[in-house]
């Protein structure tokens, strides 16, 4: 028994969810898109940090929120402390950040992919279906029964008093049979792919704690011709708050006046709705040297430096407590945050403390921390290996460059965060349903946004552990702020039509305030200057500019106008810069073509172009070892 759909996305974290209701959007309604969980109910699962955003992370879930995705939309319905990071620091690098109560933003999620009308199975696959050279579908184990969204859920409104439920529930005697036949496949596996976990001695196979291992993927991927590797992530324990003495530690506070993601937040904002859920305080505390002196000494019993894991290629830039110890001897304390999780529950998240040691270790190292003597663990931290995809092999586009009709986004692609995972979901889904349409992919250029940055340093660089997005990463960061995703954005997935009518008339109503409150400013007068001209200065301030301007002024958009003029001048340079490089960018490299035939290349260049198979010259360009002259790059 088979069934067909358009798109068929397989998997149903940030990846998936974005992938599926990108795809829905972009065919102009979910009928025809499917989406195949291990467990329906956990669709949207925060299954580490219950937090969104974030330094370079908060820039990207603005950018999916700019494309219409659902990221921000949900994390501003389930937020529970907001803050912008590096608020002291110029606009290019401020972070918007919110804590969320994990089962509400669950929900959510669950919610706004139903209203996209995605068809729900539960199933696992155990292998690509492929038919002359392209991929045609999946074959799952067994028979796949579908989940519906239930009535009362879609319905919440996110109410702090009551407590948030998955929307999605068994729907008895249907489903579809084992084989799926699709257009196009997007693949989002997370951390499932013949996953284990480790907690000191003890395995368990599973990419997350209550969930399984998918298995059969990843012999199915090696059987396509896929190069396959293996990294590590890992989690913190969670605690009892009513163990923790938390008056006594410092409290790590949100910002008094919450800035949301969504750019559909300020009627929400307008009339009162937000933030929608009470907001609460975090605490600090630290490790100490005795934490560290039980770390040294229980080493051995750490999976990976007990050689019991196959990779020791982790997260960097997010280190297990194990690696700060040993790569930080000379420190003797690192700061931990504790984190609530939910508003209905009692468990706090320990950011900071992540480790595999074992149970027995953890209890006593916790306790090692201020406040926490008396902490009782309520879940034990525990590292997973997992495999995945070495992302050369994909396309900006997000698909296999060897196998067309098959995309991979997340984890799988060797990425680390949610907010990574959501941009590639978005890519994935929308060049999916382009791929069912017949027409043209799309790619966002680096200039254009951090996830076209994203996907290009994925296509052109070998990651070497977990990719991690950082605003150091992306050249053009002036015009690629966290204010002005929208502006960058939203036109683009209006052309393809991930935008809505009611989001594109929200941004065409703020770029008409945007383009009279600069009138105003031109016509007002500061200290016998145009008041936007003195907007420049650095000792301008809003409340000035404001107090100059008759009428209601909307401070949000003062602010954004007063970026733009005082980055005015760096901003016109960047742009020439980009018009410079853009011929190049867009000029596409024929799919046969062969690096021996260019003149001037050097071998170690045409091996690194035949391997990594760039789309244009602009990504063959950023490939380590090749040096495209302008002779060369004319032959090319």
């Amino acid at each position: 028994m088979q069934a067909r759909c358009r798109v068929l996305v397989v998997g149903g974290g940030h990846a998936g969810v974005e992938a599926a209701a990108a795809a829905a959007r972009a065919l102009g309604g979910g009928e025809g898109v499917w989406l195949v969980s291990m467990d329906p109910a956990r669709i949207g699962a925060m299954s580490c940090n219950p937090a969104i955003g974030g330094l370079a992370k908060g820039q990207i879930v603005r950018e999916v929120d700019a494309l219409g995705g659902i990221m921000g939309l949900a994390a501003d319905h389930a937020g529970i402390q907001f803050k912008v990071l590096n608020a002291s620091k110029g606009p290019a690098v401020r972070g918007p950040r919110a804590q969320c109560d994990k089962e509400a933003y669950l929900a959510e999620v669950q919610r706004l992919l139903a209203a996209h009308g995605v068809r729900v199975l539960q199933g696992l696959v155990e292998r690509i279906v492929v038919q002359e050279g392209r991929c045609v579908g999946v074959q799952l184990q067994g028979h796949a029964p579908e989940w519906a969204p239930a009535a009362e859920a879609i319905e919440w409104n996110g109410s702090g008093d009551r407590r948030a439920r998955p929307v999605y529930q068994p729907a008895p005697a249907s489903g579809c049979g084992a084989l799926i036949r699709a257009d196009a496949v997007v693949l989002t596996t997370g951390t499932f792919m013949r996953a284990l976990m480790h907690t000191g001695e003890s395995r368990t196979p599973g990419g997350r704690v209550g969930e399984g291992t998918a298995v059969g993927i990843s012999g199915a991927l090696r059987e396509l011709g896929l190069e396959l590797g293996r990294l590590k992530t890992g989690t913190p324990p969670r605690l009892r708050r009513g163990s923790i003495d938390w008056n006594a530690l410092p409290p790590a506070l949100g910002d008094a006046v919450p800035q949301p993601f969504s750019f559909m937040a300020p009627q929400a904002m307008a009339s009162g709705r937000f933030p929608k859920l009470p907001q609460v305080e975090c605490r600090q505390t630290h490790t100490t040297s005795a934490m560290h002196a039980l770390i040294r000494a229980n080493l051995h019993r750490a999976p990976m430096y007990a050689g019991a894991m196959e990779t020791q290629q982790g997260p960097r830039y997010c280190p297990s407590v194990e690696d700060k110890v040993v790569r930080f001897a000379d420190r003797d304390s690192h700061g931990v945050f504790l984190e609530p999780e939910c508003l209905h529950t009692d468990e706090i998240y320990c950011n900071g403390i992540s480790t595999s040691l074992p149970a027995e270790i953890q209890q006593p190292l916790v306790r090692a921390m201020p406040g926490c003597g008396s902490a009782e663990i309520l879940r034990f931290g525990y590292a997973v290996e997992y495999d995945m995809v070495w992302p050369h092999q994909i396309d900006a586009t997000a698909e296999v460059k060897s196998l067309p009709g098959l995309f991979l986004a997340g984890q799988i692609n060797g990425t680390s965060g949610y907010e990574e995972a959501a941009a590639q979901g978005l890519v994935a889904g929308l060049n999916a349903a382009k791929r069912t349409l017949g027409h043209e992919p799309v790619r966002v250029g680096r200039d254009q946004g951090y996830i076209g940055v994203l996907m290009d340093d994925l296509v052109v660089r070998q990651p070497r552990e977990p990719y991690r997005m950082f605003t150091s990463r992306a050249e053009h960061r002036l015009s690629l702020r966290a204010d002005n995703a929208d502006e960058r954005l939203t036109p683009l997935g209006r052309e393809h039509g991930l935008v809505c009518d009611r989001r594109w008339s929200a941004f065409e109503a703020s770029r008409h305030a945007m383009a009279r409150l600069r009138e105003a400013l031109d016509a007002a007068r500061i200290e016998g200057q145009p008041a936007s001209a003195w907007a420049r200065r650095p000792d301008a301030t809003g409340d000035r500019l404001a107090a100059a301007l008759t009428g209601a002024v909307d401070m949000a958009t003062l602010d954004r106008l007063m970026t733009d003029l005082r980055y005015e001048g760096y901003l016109v340079r960047q742009r020439a810069e980009i018009r410079r490089q853009r011929e190049s960018e867009h000029a596409t490299i024929p799919t046969d073509f062969d690096p021996a035939a260019v003149h001037g290349l050097r071998n170690e260049a045409r091996e690194v172009i035949r391997r990594f198979r760039p789309a244009t010259l602009g990504q063959a360009s950023r490939l380590a070892g090749v040096n495209l002259r302008r002779g060369a790059a004319r032959g090319a």
